[in-house]
């Protein structure tokens, strides 16, 4: 039987000469080939997928920014048309207010004076008559004043002298007197 001969090997990793391995000069050449290749592949990548997609984004950023823009600038010229006619409703109803206060002040002002002449019309009439009535009543109150000195002038006389006097001499001295 043959004894199996174990070769054991050595699993110690071999010494580096020449300190950390990136610096290492006899490394640079396969270094500088991975770099060239992993250079490539991501410029590849970038310029063909994504360099499209971002630029699609950007583009698709800028267009919905401008339309913003646009819909904000049109959005504006509406609300500043729909102030200008707000402004222009707005002064066409004040001028029309004032012209129907005006229109209803000078009605007024007419009704007032047509009152105002009725009222003195009325007033005229009523001091008139009553002026007419005072004039009756002065009239007749100095028939009645007349009549009562007369009266008083036959009775004083009757009184005085004992004669009695005849009502139209005694009217007569009363009108003289």
């Amino acid at each position: 039987m043959q004894e199996d001969v174990h070769t054991t090997e050595s699993t110690e990793a071999p010494e580096h000469k020449g300190g950390f391995p990136p610096f290492d000069l006899t490394t640079f050449p396969s270094q500088i080939f991975w770099l060239v290749i992993t250079f490539a592949f991501l410029f590849v990548v970038l310029w063909r997928v994504a360099g499209p997609r971002i630029n699609g984004v950007i583009t698709a950023r800028r267009g919905k920014i401008h339309g913003d823009i646009e819909e904000a600038q049109k959005a504006r010229a509406d609300a500043e048309a729909a102030g200008v006619a707000y402004q222009s409703a707005l002064t066409a109803a004040r001028a029309r207010a004032n012209g129907l206060a005006e229109e209803n002040r000078q009605t007024l002002n007419a009704e007032i004076a047509k009152a105002k002449t009725s009222a003195d019309a009325e007033t005229a009439k009523v001091m008139d008559a009553a002026h007419a009535r005072i004039a009756a009543t002065q009239e007749q109150a100095r028939g009645h004043v007349a009549k009562a000195a007369e009266e008083a002038a036959i009775a004083i006389v009757a009184r005085l002298t004992g004669e009695t006097v005849s009502p139209a001499d005694a009217a007569k001295a009363v009108r003289e007197s």
